[in-house]
């Protein structure tokens, strides 16, 4: 395997992406190492290939990749995975807003919280399912005009009395499904989503993301499924009333 290290430190994100382009064809593992913020990095790239990154990366990382293995040491911003098609983005701290935005395809793993809209315009293409994994809390407007994919948050670090979404949640969902390990207060439900019956497929697809998650992140202590909820669009097509018949 071919590993090569690039060191970021201030150079422009547009420099970056230009070396990680040309690293990527005849190299397995690009590292990236003081990355201060740069944006966009790995976006765009169609190879299999492993990238890792010390320090906190930018907005839209991973933006429209399709194929690469992210992993993130640290916290990273916002728009994390925008429209990726396929392959995963391992985050070992927490992350900003918007995480998933459009994506519609792949895997993205949080270790811990995540911020407002995460999850915002998910969608399902062909025989793509994305899906986010959150090791801990969601701000407001979580899988907001979802259309596809899964959402599975696992709250681990939270409190009793500590909510583990915030409001919203759900609004404008109209496709995919959130499962939550325990409840979401009616209050914080968005009008289109509703609580559905777990199955046991449902419990079998937590417990295989589970698996990932604690792998991972190496999480030992033991995750169960007994108290997980799920939660679906109220309506497929709620937006029917407003277009025109011919």
């Amino acid at each position: 395997m071919k590993n090569i290290n690039i060191e970021v430190g201030l150079r422009t994100a547009y420099d970056i992406n230009k070396e990680m382009k040309k690293a990527a064809e005849s190299n397995d593992t690009i590292t990236l190492k003081n990355v201060l913020g740069q944006r966009f990095i790995g976006s765009g790239i169609s190879k299999e290939i492993k990238i890792k990154i010390y320090g906190v990366p930018g907005n839209d990382l991973g933006a429209y990749m399709d194929g690469p293995e992210i992993e993130v040491f640290s916290n990273v911003q916002d728009a994390i995975g925008n429209t990726m098609n396929k392959g995963s983005i391992i985050v070992h701290g927490s992350c900003g807003d918007t995480a998933g935005y459009a994506m519609r395809g792949g895997e993205i793993f949080i270790k811990e919280n995540v911020g407002y809209r995460v999850g915002i315009h998910m969608k399902e293409y062909l025989d793509m399912k994305p899906a986010i994994v959150i090791g801990g809390t969601a701000g407001d407007f979580l899988g907001e005009y979802m259309a596809g994919g899964v959402i599975i948050l696992l709250g681990l670090n939270a409190s009793k009395k500590q909510p583990l979404t915030g409001k919203f949640c759900g609004t404008g969902i109209h496709g995919g499904a959130i499962y939550v390990n325990g409840t979401i207060e009616s209050h914080k439900l968005g009008k289109e989503l509703k609580p559905v019956k777990m199955e046991q497929k449902d419990i079998s697809l937590i417990e295989n993301y589970i698996k990932q998650y604690r792998k991972y992140f190496k999480y030992e202590d033991e995750i169960k499924t007994d108290k997980f909820s799920k939660y679906m669009a109220v309506d497929t097509n709620p937006y029917k009333k407003m277009y025109i018949k011919y």
